[in-house]
């Protein structure tokens, strides 16, 4: 039986680089797409590594040759000036879908954000926490870019028949602890985001689908329900790193109120590290 050959665009990025050794597994080969530099294969490891941009057609179609699924992590993970994130993240993930499509795809799975409905009110969750197919409410360029891609994933799902998932991710890192007391509330653990794309890998004929990538958080405020539907469980909760920031400022004003925290105050269109 052949190799499932899985395609990982931004593969040099935060989310990308704690995916790759979670990723692998017997059977499996990860195809990462990045136009940084990135480590060799190490000793029985089964990459292939690609250096290019998503926003190349050539590229592209090249890379999604005789792969399997497509996992698109590729673009500005921060708030950018509207030429670039319009170039890269919009105008690339059409990019990436038409090379998709062209090359037979049929599973595709999409990074989104919670900066795609930032100014939705944390209060207004509920207790079974803000659906995962909230209408966007974006709070950046960047969640502009958020919600544009989540609406492009519709459309080439409904139009071509491809299963494409959106995964609406809160903050991805080792710990949440970068985030301050805000991480113990958008956390996806490393473990609990391989999980996830697993489940999204495996479910049967998922069609199109918004879920949110969270870990299952004390403090969360985001819905698991459509994640657990595709077989997702979360093992991890970021209450465990809460006495290491106790004595961290929690989030006022804005920062507290709304699900996309202090980029609902950030200046549009100018990098920022938060």
């Amino acid at each position: 039986m052949a190799d499932q050959r899985v395609l990982i665009t931004g593969s040099a990025g935060i989310v990308g680089t704690l995916m790759r050794p979670r990723l692998r597994k017997p059977g499996r080969v990860l195809r990462l797409l990045d136009l940084a530099e990135q480590a060799p294969a190490e000793a029985g490891e089964a990459v292939e590594i690609v250096t290019g941009s998503v926003t190349d057609r050539e590229a592209m179609a090249a890379a999604c040759a005789g792969a399997d699924a497509l996992i698109h992590l590729g673009g500005h993970s921060r708030e950018n000036t509207w030429e670039a994130t319009l170039d890269v993240n919009i105008n690339g993930t059409h990019t990436v879908l038409e090379a998709a499509r062209e090359a037979g795809i049929k599973r595709v799975i999409l990074a989104s954000s919670n900066h795609a409905v930032g100014f939705r009110r944390n209060a207004d969750a509920g207790a079974a926490g803000l659906p995962a197919d909230s209408s966007p409410r974006p709070d950046t360029y960047y969640g502009v870019s958020k919600a544009a891609i989540e609406s492009l994933g519709s459309l080439y799902a409904s139009r071509f028949a491809m299963d494409v998932i959106v995964i609406r991710i809160g903050s991805c890192f080792e710990t949440p602890l970068p985030l301050g007391p805000r991480g113990l509330t958008t956390w996806l653990s490393p473990d609990d985001g391989a999980r996830l794309f697993e489940a999204c890998l495996n479910a049967p004929s998922p069609g199109y689908r918004l879920v949110w990538g969270v870990s299952d958080n004390t403090r969360r405020v985001y819905s698991l329900t459509e994640a657990e539907a595709l077989g997702y469980k979360s093992l991890d909760n970021a209450e465990v790193y809460a006495d290491q920031l106790a004595d961290k400022p929690a989030p006022t004003g804005a920062a507290a109120e709304f699900v996309g925290g202090p980029f609902c105050t950030a200046p549009l269109g100018q990098f920022n590290p938060l």
